[in-house]
């Protein structure tokens, strides 16, 4: 038997890699003769860039640029000749930055600009971006002021480039945007589909969790739109747009990117299809699977392109009680891997242990027809 394993990150517990590994240890004690193939990914979440550095046997390096307070940080990307990778959770995510520090309307996206520059002065010509799990909700204009665009008030005053910022500008300069971005093909990675504004938008959906009050979502949500009115109205008919708190949007924008399948493009850069046509077995997984997995996150991207004669089992962190009865667009069954009611932390924790642990039960019932 020759099981492929293709598992999202468990996020706050185990990376792709991990989980993979973990998969494998278990149905290797059940099934000693088995074969394996481990191809971590990600869906333009958080984490899938290290996935793809796994899988790709990328180089991996580090940037100094402006972090989310102003201050000087290190940002890692990964590059193999002149493609490169990166993602916004590096800079700005939500998982770095503590409760009482979030503000998605003050933090500074500048230093993914300031990235993408240097890239592309570095022969880059190919970026992937990851803009999941981001904290911020500033519709990429930071970012543009990396790349050297201006922002300015009715007053003709220099704006600072960030959320708090977007209802009021009234020009906007790319005088001193170099040409060489012109050069670039910039890939924007993103598994949610949903309109930068509207009561679907970046604001509604995403500033809750991002630190943003209740009573602002209303005004925020019309700032983004006032600021896309000038910038970019055809903006707000694209899909996927509300990525990274309207990152997207912003890479779109500024930076003549794609919107892409996070999915998709990770399966197609890992040669998932061809690798796929060996497997008896496809295990897919996650932290949790839930309704919103079923709309083309990881274990769903992966099912879908999963030849339909080769079963496809999910083992996952939790499975919500929204989820419909297995099988569900060519998953047959799905596995949660905790074994008992423990605080969120221990479970958190003992991931490793009880993916081995579920993996070596799943290979154990399916020894039995062997």
């Amino acid at each position: 038997m020759h099981i492929l394993i293709v598992p999202d990150s468990f996020k706050e517990s185990l990376s792709a890699k991990s989980v993979a590994e973990a998969i494998k240890e278990g149905f290797s004690k059940a099934i000693p003769e088995a074969t394996f193939d481990l191809l971590p990914i990600g869906d333009g979440g958080e984490g899938t860039v290290a996935a793809l550095v796994a899988s790709m046997k990328l180089s991996e390096y580090e940037r100094t640029v402006t972090g989310p307070f102003g201050e000087a940080v290190t940002m890692k990307y990964a590059r193999k000749g002149d493609v490169a990778l990166f993602e916004m959770a590096d800079l700005v995510g939500l998982a770095s930055i503590s409760s009482e520090k979030r503000n998605p309307l003050t933090l500074d996206t500048r230093g993914l600009g300031e990235l993408i520059l240097y890239l592309a002065k570095e022969d880059v010509r190919q970026i992937y971006i990851g803009v999941g799990g981001s904290a911020t909700n500033d519709g990429g204009i930071g970012m543009a002021a990396g790349l050297g665009y201006e922002f300015f008030d009715k007053d003709n005053h220099l704006l600072q480039a960030k959320g708090s910022s977007l209802d009021h500008v009234a020009r906007i300069s790319a005088d001193k945007v170099p040409a060489i971005l012109e050069n670039l093909d910039i890939q924007i990675l993103t598994d949610v589909m949903n309109p930068l504004c509207g009561e679907n938008g970046a604001t509604y959906i995403f500033g809750g969790q991002k630190g943003l009050p209740d009573l602002l979502f209303s005004q925020v949500d019309q700032a983004m739109a006032t600021f896309y009115k000038q910038a970019n109205p055809t903006i707000f008919s694209l899909a996927g747009a509300v990525a990274g708190g309207g990152m997207a949007a912003g890479l779109v924008t500024f930076a003549h990117g794609k919107i892409v399948s996070g999915i998709d493009t990770c399966l197609n850069l890992l040669d998932f299809d061809n690798r796929v046509k060996k497997a008896d077995l496809v295990i897919v997984g996650e932290g949790r699977m839930d309704q919103q997995s079923l709309s083309g996150k990881a274990p769903i991207g992966v099912a879908r392109r999963t030849p339909i004669n080769i079963p496809v089992i999910a083992i996952c962190g939790s499975l919500r009680n929204d989820l419909p009865d297995f099988p569900v667009e060519n998953i047959q069954a799905a596995f949660p891997i905790i074994s008992q009611v423990e605080p969120l932390i221990i479970t958190l924790d003992r991931a490793e242990e009880n993916l081995v642990r579920t993996a070596q039960n799943i290979g154990n019932l399916l020894r039995m027809k062997i």
